[in-house]
């Protein structure tokens, strides 16, 4: 039973940082597998915001957080980060956390915000609002 668990949402005012943790559990759900971060604001579809893949060092973002969110691991802790600097207004959404398994191209995000291949695993959510 694969498990994600989000934490470190908050509200924040514009200009300011939050760090995101998702933390996985579940056999094999952190091997070779693509580790995500999706945000989905009121009657917005969702989008991809960042991801890696766990067995090396490829990183992949959305354009709009390019510069603003890092994406980071502890493969110790089967944590994921997603530290998120330089907040605007439009940041303000649920961030999910999601899972699955693939090579490392397959963590790539489209142009349009949708990732190269579905995720399995999600979690519930952690919110982010930025005023």
């Amino acid at each position: 039973h694969v498990q994600l668990v989000e934490s470190g949402g908050g509200s924040v005012q514009t200009g300011g940082s939050l760090k995101l943790s998702c933390v996985a559990s579940g056999e094999g759900v952190y091997n070779s597998a693509c580790m995500g971060w999706f945000r989905q604001a009121p009657g917005q579809k969702r989008e991809a915001v960042a991801a890696l893949y766990t067995a090396g060092d490829s990183t992949f973002y959305a354009d709009s957080v390019k510069g603003r969110f890092t994406i980071s691991q502890d493969n110790a802790k089967k944590t994921v980060y997603l530290q998120m600097n330089s907040l605007k207004p439009e940041d303000t959404a649920m961030y999910y956390c999601a899972a699955k398994r693939g090579p490392a191209w397959s963590c790539a995000i489209q142009e349009n915000g949708a990732p190269v291949m579905e995720y399995d695993y999600w979690g519930l959510g952690t919110q982010v609002t930025v005023s």
